[in-house]
């Protein structure tokens, strides 16, 4: 009996020892943890710089007893500050970067990004914190436009230059578009790799020293284009040029008209030459209230003339016009190889003298957490800031600090959007704009991510034009496959062909004709005139 008291002592001994020795393993890897459970007043520091009115408050998340840093109103520019008790350095291990953010009434025009400040210069104060504060990386959601994207940027010093400059992760994902709880990561490991994690799951995969995932790369190109080379005067960038030997063909009428007279028309029979088109409308009156002297006088309306519907046309009768068999328009020599063409000049290449090799980032430490946004809207809602250096303790505070709020948030966002058996449809509808989302990510779709994204947030408030709205993300993403896939390249008109001696010649030679890029001309200027009755 006695030894198993002893044992189960010893046993309890041993829990409590290990446990207190994993908290603390945890707690070494936390280099900097903020829960908001308490007030943030004397702890964090708000900007006193004149553009900052917006106030903060300490408020609970909406139906949750989870408090956090409340952006608490719209139309606002906003800046917090905390300073870390010791400078944090990014030279060696893994440093993880997270942090929560619910935008309770949406994000249509404003930040949610975080911004860790390297050491400010001697004499500077919490309380001037703005955006001039230089920080070391700045992570988060920004909304406004055509932006929608969170931010990844490192400033970096460069070691040749001595300038800092600002490195955008290319590429990054979209902001969720909900009014959930999401919490944002961000790691940077030894290797140079970077990921971005959205609710634990990887988004955005890339190397801080790779010309592919930063722009402007870290490490700058070993050449640049002299600035004080200058173009010889006799460079010729003319690859063809026209012949100096083509004469124009005696027979070539440049003053041929477009159109004649097609004197083979006969005036239609029955045509009434003495009625006219239009006559005083017979039951118009003069309005009682009409002053001759103020007014004028009176005219009755035109209307059409009832004879002329019966008639093949009313009016004098002109002979209708027709394309001139005759017309060649301005003739122009044809194009031939330039035998003095030298190919495009550009400036030769130089060293770049902000040019240098790195194989480790030597980034600037971290020394404070700042807030520093203008939003347009308001209850925007941050909590558990965290800094650690180790992914597996960013993951424990994703799993016991948000997964449960999220959770509650995601069953009671299906309940809300749960739709009568009238509008069953309204789930599938969901799905197809979550992967549409998803779609826009795509890198190669990233000159037309803007348009994509309005064009889902317009079919989202307007359900009625979806489907229209989908078939033109297709024609999008159809129209930029084919392009990659065959090169883009448009097709040349033949009026641009002709000048070159390619295409659209004479038979015998002679020349190119100006007869089709000349009729283009017109008829892109203004459109064919119409048809009269009487010209028929």
């Amino acid at each position: 009996m006695e030894a198993r008291r002893v044992h189960r002592l010893s046993s309890a001994v041993f829990l409590l020892v290990f446990s207190s020795l994993v908290f603390q393993i945890r707690a070494s890897n936390v280099i900097f943890y903020e829960s908001f459970d308490k007030s943030f007043e004397g702890r964090w520091i708000t900007s006193e710089k004149d553009d900052y009115k917006g106030v903060w408050k300490h408020s609970k998340s909406d139906g949750h007893e989870d408090y956090g840093l409340l952006v608490s109103e719209k139309a606002k520019k906003y800046a917090i500050v905390k300073e870390l008790d010791e400078n944090y350095s990014l030279k060696d291990g893994t440093v993880v970067l997270q942090y929560e953010v619910r935008l309770q009434d949406g994000l249509e025009c404003g930040g949610a990004y975080l911004k860790y400040l390297r050491p400010q210069e001697v004499g500077w104060k919490a309380k001037e914190f703005d955006n001039e504060s230089p920080y070391t990386i700045m992570f988060g959601p920004d909304k406004c436009g055509s932006t929608n994207k969170v931010h990844f940027i490192l400033k970096y010093k460069n070691p040749k230059t001595e300038e800092y400059v600002e490195h955008h992760l290319k590429y990054p994902p979209s902001v969720p578009n909900d009014k959930l709880t999401h919490v944002y990561t961000a790691i940077l490991t030894p290797d140079n790799e970077v990921r971005i994690l959205i609710d634990g799951e990887e988004k955005k995969k890339g190397n801080v020293l790779s010309a592919e995932d930063f722009e402007p790369a870290l490490i700058p190109s070993k050449t640049i284009p002299d600035p004080d080379d200058k173009k010889p005067e006799d460079w010729d960038e003319r690859a063809k040029i026209p012949d100096p030997d083509a004469v124009k063909p005696d027979d070539w009428d440049e003053n041929a008209p477009m159109e004649i007279e097609d004197e083979d028309a006969v005036k239609p029979e029955g045509w009434l030459d003495d009625e006219p088109e239009e006559i005083d409308d017979p039951e118009a009156t003069k309005p009682e209230d009409w002053d001759e002297e103020e007014d004028g006088e009176f005219e009755a309306p035109k209307i059409d003339n009832p004879k002329c519907e019966a008639a093949p046309g009313c009016g004098e009768w002109k002979k209708p016009m027709k394309r001139n068999p005759a017309y060649k328009g301005k003739w122009h020599a044809p194009m031939i190889d330039n035998p003095n063409y030298k190919g495009i000049w550009k400036p030769r290449d130089i060293p770049n003298p902000a040019y240098f090799e790195l194989d480790k980032p030597d980034f600037e430490p971290i020394a404070a957490v700042g807030i520093e946004i203008w939003t347009m809207q308001d209850s925007i809602l941050f909590d558990n800031i965290l800094i650690a250096n180790d992914e597996k303790v960013a993951e424990s505070y994703r799993d016991t600090a948000w997964k449960p709020k999220f959770d509650v948030e995601k069953e009671k966002q299906k309940k809300e959007d749960a739709v009568p058996e009238s509008n069953a449809l309204a789930g599938l509808h969901k799905k197809v704009f979550d992967l549409l989302y998803k779609v826009a990510d795509v890198p190669f779709l990233e000159p037309h991510k803007p348009k994509i994204l309005d064009l889902l947030e317009k079919a989202e408030k307007q359900p009625n034009i979806t489907l229209g709205v989908i078939v033109a993300i297709l024609i999008v993403i159809l129209t930029v496959f084919f392009k990659i896939l065959f090169g883009g390249k448009k097709k040349v008109r033949s009026v641009v062909e002709a000048p070159t001696g390619t295409a659209d010649q004479s038979a015998d030679g002679q020349g190119s004709s100006g007869a089709e890029e000349d009729e283009g001309e017109k008829e892109d200027a203004a459109p064919r005139r119409r048809t009269n009755r009487r010209e028929t």
